[in-house]
């Protein structure tokens, strides 16, 4: 009895001292939070102290519950909860889903895609019809643009990583766990707790911008290519666009993009081959390649823009947090991330390159418009058939952002649900579908810079998506695990990032204004 006795108060002392040291550590992570920098705020901290408590109970006196809950048929899967606190949410509310495993995402049944299938979606995304306007960021950069490519493919490459990394946090055991599922979560997380919806809301608006201005850039690009296809048609740009989005009305009625991703491995083939097609047209006039032309001297006006239009045609972050938490592998993304923005930095660069080289001074927004009039036809026609097809994409994604943060909140939201009670599209919802088809166009026909609009747009939320909000939360939620270098490389990526995009944005609008005033068309 006595030493039953012993070992009961020996318990609860060691337990005392064990909560006082982890409240103590809470307190002192409170102190981080207070200074902006810390890897969890304050009530995350004290949850885990929480979750401390909850473990050394349950692993010290509870295994009695369990062998009397396996006596009454129970089935409480022991051999999983006997592995500490990664059974229990991160705020120490409860205990964490069964399906939520060490690097792993919240749902373990549905099908995973491998690191190949991954890096495909990713080269997809930063290898699409945006390279065109390369060779113009070239005209106004020089030897500097060429520079900037690579440099674009290692910052966002890295900003890519240190996102993903933003959505683990280490427990007790110094094991990895994926306590976040999307750039959203991420943002709210360094808000918290003060503003715990506000990092969410700015992510959301600006992947809306983004999103939107692909759109945009489809139908301008559709416009641009379909008139200088066919020149001697009595069809201005403008009046192309308005054709193209006649045939994008359709994407109003999308439920899903079943029907839309059974072509979109053929129209990026398709896009490969065509970019195949321009090099190798480059490539036969190599004798009369200018490179006299390219230099060091840089346009102090248009070459911001053309930082805007490299930052652009890199942008993936949006997905990544998805991507990875559906990789069989999520180990295997870090090298998925490297081969992907390599092959991107070597080919865009090649073909930005040899596409200047082959019309110097003569470069033209989207470069298929300098090919001879025999192929530039055929090759425009493949082009804006990928562009029709491709704008589904962004479109359904940006109606999904606007449907969830404005109509389907969880009761939270502005407005009341578009969709009925089966299912069905309410009319005044398919309403709003085809009045954000209709502003694509708008904007397509009244700002119909491709250029412009993408500089303008990488500059705006591209460097913001890419470049300043994964280096600003890389530092407030991981900052007690950073060493030196990544603190270092965090801060030069932030001022950096936010220089182009003032900077960009600024001259990007400076050219719009110009192109209104003078009505400039290309």
């Amino acid at each position: 009895m006595a030493h039953l006795i012993r070992h009961k108060i020996t318990n609860k002392l060691t337990n005392a001292a064990h909560t006082v040291s982890n409240k103590s550590q809470a307190k002192v992570s409170g102190v981080f939070a207070r200074l902006g920098f810390q890897a969890a705020t304050d009530e995350e901290g004290l949850g885990f102290a929480d979750c401390d408590d909850l473990d050394y109970d349950y692993r010290q006196g509870m295994q009695m519950d369990v062998l009397q809950g396996e006596e009454e048929g129970g089935h409480m899967e022991a051999e999983g909860e006997l592995d500490g606190d990664s059974h229990y949410q991160r705020d120490g509310t409860g205990r964490r889903p069964s399906s939520l495993k060490t690097g792993g995402s919240l749902d373990e049944d549905k099908p995973k895609i491998t690191s190949w299938e991954a890096g495909w979606n990713v080269t997809n995304a930063i290898q699409g019809m945006f390279v065109l306007g390369l060779p113009y960021a070239i005209l106004h950069g020089g030897y500097l643009g060429l520079f900037l490519i690579i440099f674009a493919a290692v910052v966002c490459c890295y900003t890519g990583k240190i996102l993903i990394a933003c959505l683990y946090e280490e427990n007790e055991d110094g094991v990895k766990v994926r306590v976040r599922d999307s750039y959203v979560d991420i943002a709210n997380a360094c808000c918290a707790p003060r503003f715990p919806a506000l990092g969410g809301h700015v992510v959301n608006v600006a992947q809306i911008i983004e999103l939107v201005m692909t759109c945009i850039l489809y139908v301008v690009v559709s416009g641009n290519l379909m008139y200088n296809s066919f020149p001697g048609f009595p069809v201005s740009q403008k009046a192309w666009s308005v054709v193209a989005t006649v045939a994008l009305l359709p994407c109003a009625f999308l439920k899903n993009l079943k029907a839309v991703s059974k072509f979109s491995l053929l129209c990026t083939l398709a896009h490969f081959v065509i970019n195949i097609l321009v090099v190798a047209y480059c490539l036969s006039r190599a004798r009369e390649w200018a490179w006299e032309k390219v230099k060091f001297y840089i346009d102090v006006k248009k070459f911001p823009i053309s930082i805007g239009i490299i930052v652009f045609s890199y942008t993936s972050q949006i997905f990544l947090p998805s991507l990875e938490g559906n990789m069989q592998n999520p180990s295997e993304f870090h090298c998925m991330m490297d081969w992907t923005h390599i092959a991107a930095c070597v080919l865009k660069g090649l073909f930005a390159l040899v596409a200047y080289l082959t019309w110097a001074d003569a470069t033209k927004e989207v470069i298929t418009d300098n090919l001879p009039s025999t192929i530039r036809a055929v090759v425009n026609i493949f082009l804006v058939s990928k562009a029709l097809l491709s704008y589904p994409l962004p479109f359904f994604a940006a109606v999904e952002v606007l449907e969830k943060s404005l109509f389907q909140d969880g009761g939270r939201a502005l407005f009341p649900d578009c969709y009925g009670p089966g299912g069905q599209l309410k009319s005044w919802g398919l309403g709003l579908r085809i009045g954000l088809v209709v502003f694509t166009l708008l904007m397509a026909v009244f700002v119909p810079h491709f250029a412009l609009l993408m500089g303008l747009t990488g500059s705006l939320t591209g460097a913001g998506l890419c470049f300043l909000l994964p280096s600003l939360f890389h530092l407030k939620l991981q900052w007690r695990n950073l060493l030196w270098h990544h603190v270092f490389f965090d801060v030069a990526i932030f001022v950096i990032g936010g220089i182009c995009a003032i900077s960009g944005f600024i001259h990007s609008i400076e050219g719009l204004i110009e192109a209104f005033r003078y009505n400039i068309h290309d």
